[in-house]
């Protein structure tokens, strides 16, 4: 038996699982579609799984990204630069959900499990 799942049962599933700050709601509005748009491209259902998610992607800074994975920015002389040369790189080696603008910068939702 499946069950249909939308947006709020989605955040609510994190939330049980006390994950939600894990990601966000931005975060996980993103991985949501993400998520849903790759059901759709592939016909084939997905399994909701909090804690497999949670394993298999992240959220982090343009900084943060490019510090973990030893990205080198230092010929990058603006914001939109770095953001550029992380982003092909995550492209180059897994999935990107997508990004956002913080508070306190650039971030991307990426499959981590690479």
């Amino acid at each position: 038996m499946k069950q249909t799942v939308n947006l709020s049962a989605f955040m609510d599933a994190f939330h049980a699982y006390k994950r939600c700050d894990q990601f966000g709601y931005t975060a996980l509005q993103i991985l949501f579609d993400y998520l849903e748009d790759m059901e759709q491209d592939t016909s084939e259902e997905l399994e909701l799984d909090v804690i497999s998610l949670c394993c298999d992607y992240s959220v982090d800074s343009v900084a943060d990204i490019a510090e973990n994975y030893g990205i080198d920015l230092s010929d990058c002389e603006d914001e939109d630069a770095k953001f550029d040369t992380v982003i092909e790189y995550l492209q180059d080696e897994t999935q990107v959900c997508g990004d956002f603008e913080g508070e306190d910068g650039h971030y991307i939702v990426y499959c981590s499990a690479f």
